[in-house]
């Protein structure tokens, strides 16, 4: 017996299941919730949460730095950063593009990093460039960050 497109007919037929592609804007409303998920996680310090939100293929690509490539590593690097400052980002989206199982979003950043050990806090802000990938589950994450600063470079 050939299933080819009959099997999802059936299902709809018979157990009232659909298999409509979700709208632009439910795709839409699934990243901005991932991506409150994401930031609440990094403003919380809370590595556990944020190593959940994290795919193995993670790639972060910070400024004037190497890529720091997979779960792991990002996991390393982001744990020192809780342990040493108390972290505020805020995130604004200007642009999110979506196109079947992929999407990119573009935007700007602010973070305030306090010392934990006490100091005075730095700001920084700029752009950010996020690559986004849906799971076989249907939820989004965000597999590739690539971000830059507004402020220039140290002098030599």
């Amino acid at each position: 017996m050939r299933s080819g497109p009959l099997l999802p007919i059936l299902c709809a037929v018979l157990a009232g299941c659909t298999t409509t592609a979700p709208s632009k804007a439910e795709d839409e409303a699934a990243i901005g919730a991932f991506n409150q998920r994401y930031l609440k996680a990094i403003n919380d310090g809370d590595i556990a949460a944020l190593s959940a939100l994290t795919t193995d293929g993670h790639i972060m690509i910070p400024p004037s730095r190497a890529p720091v490539v997979g779960k792991e590593a990002n996991d390393t690097l982001n744990g020192r950063v809780f342990q040493q400052f108390k972290i505020d980002e805020t995130w604004t989206p200007v642009e999110t593009v979506i196109t079947g199982d992929w999407a990119y979003q573009r935007g700007t950043f602010t973070v305030d990093a306090t010392p934990k050990a006490g100091g005075t806090t730095r700001r920084t802000s700029g752009n950010f460039l996020r690559i986004y990938r849906r799971q076989a589950d249907g939820s989004w994450r965000m597999i590739r960050d690539m971000f830059n600063s507004d402020q220039p470079p140290p002098a030599n």
